[in-house]
């Protein structure tokens, strides 16, 4: 069952901003009707699949260890990997955790709702499966109408476990028919809120005694971050022990089709090659460089934003075009080296890592 609801954008500045359209979007009767079946489904133990301003999630009741468990099976995913906590209310944040940090209150006050997870000591009511068996769980508001309406029509002491709506290591949905096309029939119900607005998942942050760190960069800039907290905060590197998080892993976010992330002239090099050898190949770039590249029938060429923002938003969507399109190959420009470009650059990473 799928409902299809306007899809709101909101104008960006060059970085991401605290998205207001929650606040101002009135969903219809019909709508509101749908949300509340879903809601239903979900108290009876079901899943859910529900649009947010970053990508799709999974969703089940967080108070139900047996639905919580059913996202697992549905998205192949192991049982110590967490899931995040969506709540549709600053409010309950006390609820699902413990010993909160101020910087923590700070940022969830700057910028939820939004594209912003925060790790922290959970609470009892959070089972044990939703935080992989970890003591800590990440907890989030997202911007987007049809998932606040949701979690609101679930009532008090209630919140959504939620993943992304894919199986475990593909890429993101930020589409109703990406969920449809990955899951089919696992789930009970799809609610289809038109094209994600970030299109990049949420940045994730944890907290220890006298430093924030950023776990996985995401809609909200590390710059957006310090800007609030009015401090430096520390960005994850690679190979460092940390707590585990959604969508860390060496390999993620990954196509079927091998994604390689090359120079630009790397990127002309392998193309040529990969002429030579008569594969078939998607070649997408950011800068314009592919008016150089030799036009051939074997070779798709894709021209992206130069904007971070606008590039974040489409990224998923081209490549789950891509992947439809049995090709031998997708060479990706490397995006540039800049602050702005962290969450793509480390999405690509990951994509690419698969077929290293």
């Amino acid at each position: 069952m799928a409902i299809k609801l306007c899809n709101h954008v909101s104008p960006h500045s060059e970085k991401m901003i605290k998205p207001t359209f929650p606040s101002t979007v009135q969903l219809n009767q019909n709508q509101k009707s749908q949300i509340e079946s879903a809601a239903d489904i979900l108290l009876k133990g079901g899943v859910v699949a529900f649009p947010t301003e970053t990508v799709y999630g999974l969703g089940a009741d967080a108070t139900n260890p047996d639905a919580v468990r059913k996202i697992y099976a549905i998205k192949q995913r192991p049982s110590d990997h967490p899931l995040i906590l969506h709540i549709s209310d600053i409010g309950q944040l006390d609820y699902w955790a413990l010993d909160i940090p101020e910087s923590a209150r700070v940022l969830a006050k700057r910028f939820w709702p939004g594209p912003l997870t925060l790790i922290l000591k959970r609470s009892r009511h959070v089972p044990g499966c939703v935080t992989g068996g970890q003591e800590t769980v990440g907890i989030r508001i997202p911007a987007h109408p049809v998932a606040l309406a949701l979690l609101k029509a679930l009532g008090p002491n209630k919140a959504v476990a939620a993943p992304s709506a894919n199986l475990y290591g593909k890429i993101s949905p930020t589409s109703a028919v990406h969920v449809r096309t990955a899951l089919a029939d696992e789930v009970d119900m799809i609610l289809d809120g038109g094209a994600c607005e970030v299109g990049l998942e949420s940045t994730i942050v944890s907290f220890g005694q006298k430093t924030v760190t950023v776990l996985r960069p995401g809609g909200i800039a590390v710059s957006d971050i310090e800007a609030a907290l009015n401090c430096p905060v520390r960005l994850i590197q690679k190979h460092e022990p940390a707590i585990c998080v959604s969508g860390t892993l060496p390999v993620h976010y990954a196509p079927s089709t091998p994604l390689k992330m090359l120079s630009q002239a790397e990127l002309s090099e392998v193309v040529l090659q990969y002429v030579e050898q008569g594969f078939k190949i998607s070649v997408i770039t950011w800068s314009g460089m592919d008016l150089l590249l030799p036009r051939v029938s074997n070779i798709r060429h894709i021209l992206m934003p130069p904007d971070p923002i606008q590039y974040g938003r489409q990224l998923y969507a081209v490549l789950h075009q891509c992947d439809q399109l049995g090709l031998g190959y997708i060479l990706m420009e490397a995006p540039p080296n800049k602050p702005d470009w962290l969450a793509i650059s480390d999405r690509l990473q990951r994509a690419s890592h698969a077929h290293l």
